[in-house]
């Protein structure tokens, strides 16, 4: 079992080398793929890759009210590159979550799937009931266009197969609930929808999978995400592997493989038995970011790939990503409630929905992104053992390549979910940082994360050991640079 799960690997390890290299001989680009020398990051393009985004409540696709290409023109001018969408197998109702002008809550007639309506009356919110015998060639017409346009904004798309019912009239509003659908599918509770107890509705997901994976061949900007948290609503892992074994029948003859994802849970937990065809590993609320160190030796990428719950100011979600990208993960997307059907560029404001999302704060995950893609991150890895003293009392985390470059980021303590946020927001504070640096010459920056300005610069050089570095003063949160001369 060893030698294959090995064998396995470097078949791996050889896909994403020859991703690396960028094109196939058809010049087309390859799809994302695990990096070959760490493959804790991506490669796409022939560039080492992190995905960061705050993107929209993964509506874009399934609701016909949802402008995506001015969704990702909004993403393109905020310089972020991911975003996540489900099939449209799963939706939400107004009432669902209380979420405002929910992406996910189509209104009646605006809803699109992967079947196509007959002309039987009786669907849940109006509209003809589905076959699911028949695909509905608008929705994959839609689904090429919604992939086309991320391509060509430079925009990897999650896309995620499927999602647990959480609450019964969830269940009622889905297609493949009986009295949604003319084929007599699927007379069972919520909780079964998504086990192999139900041969019919499990005929149903693979069959649905294998055609997704048939018309998506040919997209680089493309990872394909098992379930949205299978951890409620009686998901079973047998049942989930199944899927996966899916997908990878089905790309069994493609040249190149799409890379495959798996939610774990909501804050930590520790991977057991991963699937080896699964290279990406999703978490949700991961304050602290700890389920990276957990998991970090699966040498694969460890995801955030929803936020919320936490408030709405924009310091909890800048934190929050800083925190997780500099622990080691590779991906982190936070769910925007910015972006709705009537604001698809992700101006809207005024909403009461449970998280956050923001111009301002997407502007600050820019500066993350171009922050961390200043290194050669690749060579990098979370080592906190640098971080000898900090003063006052500051959460310190470092991204490092011992001799060569250090990204380190602190921020001042942040409940899960504060009550007094303004005291966080104004808290004023000067770091005392103490590092443990080799022998050399280094540069030193400190870097404004709300502006991405430098606002101290030093030159120094060590004799090896203990260095003490003193930052200007932020509010929050601060980063810092130093390198190597």
């Amino acid at each position: 079992m060893l030698k294959e799960t090995n064998s396995a690997w470097k078949v791996v390890q050889t896909i994403a080398l020859l991703a690396l290299l960028g094109t196939t001989q058809a010049g087309a680009h390859e799809p994302i793929a695990l990096h070959p020398e760490n493959p804790h990051y991506f490669v796409w393009r022939g560039e080492p890759t992190m995905l960061i985004t705050s993107g929209e409540h993964y509506g874009a696709l399934l609701n016909l009210d949802f402008d995506y290409v001015k969704y990702f023109d909004a993403l393109e001018s905020d310089g972020l590159n991911h975003t996540r969408t489900f099939s449209g197998a799963y939706r939400e109702i107004p009432s669902s979550f209380g979420i405002t002008d929910n992406p996910l809550a189509p209104k009646p007639n605006r809803y699109i799937c992967p079947w196509t309506r007959s002309d039987q009356p009786g669907y849940y919110d109006s509209g003809g009931k589905f076959d699911l015998t028949r695909w509905d060639d608008a929705y994959f017409q839609r689904l090429k266009d919604f992939m086309t346009q991320a391509q060509q904004r430079g925009i990897v798309v999650e896309f995620t197969l499927f999602c647990p019912m959480y609450r019964d009239e969830l269940w009622q509003a889905c297609p493949m609930n009986s009295a949604n659908n003319v084929n007599g599918v699927g007379q069972c509770k919520r909780e079964e929808v998504y086990t192999l107890n139900q041969k019919d509705l499990l005929a149903l997901h693979i069959a649905m999978t294998r055609k997704v994976v048939k018309e998506l061949r040919d997209f680089d900007n493309l990872y394909y995400e098992v379930c949205n948290e299978p951890y409620f609503g009686g998901v079973t892992r047998d049942w989930q592997d199944k899927i996966v074994e899916a997908i990878v029948d089905a790309e069994k003859d493609f040249p190149t493989k799409h890379l495959i994802s798996m939610n774990i849970a909501n804050g930590r937990a520790k991977v057991d038995k991963p699937n080896f065809a699964v290279s990406i590993f999703n978490f949700h609320y991961c304050v602290p970011p700890d389920t990276v160190a957990m998991n970090f030796g699966l040498d694969r990428v460890i995801g955030e790939n929803e936020t919320g719950f936490r408030g709405k100011h924009d310091v909890l979600y800048r934190t929050e990503g800083w925190d997780f990208l500099i622990a080691g993960g590779a991906l982190y997307n936070n769910l925007d409630y910015s972006f709705t059907p009537e604001h698809p560029d992700g101006t809207f404001l005024t909403y009461k929905s449970p998280g956050g999302g923001s111009p301002d704060l997407r502007k600050q995950l820019h500066i993350l992104k171009g922050f961390l893609y200043g290194f050669d991150f690749v060579r990098m890895r979370p080592d906190d053992s640098v971080i000898r003293d900090v003063s006052p009392d500051l959460s310190a985390r470092a991204l490092v390549q011992r001799g060569k470059a250090y990204a380190v980021y602190l921020h001042v303590p942040i409940p899960k979910k504060p009550k007094d946020i303004d005291a966080i927001v104004n808290r004023k504070a000067t770091a005392k940082l103490t590092l443990d640096l080799p022998a050399g010459d280094y540069e030193a920056e400190w870097v404004n994360t709300k502006t991405g300005q430098g606002e101290k610069r030093e030159a120094f050089s060590h004799r090896g050991g203990d260095t003490k570095l003193t930052s200007p003063m932020f509010s929050a949160d601060i980063a810092l640079r130093v390198v190597s001369r």
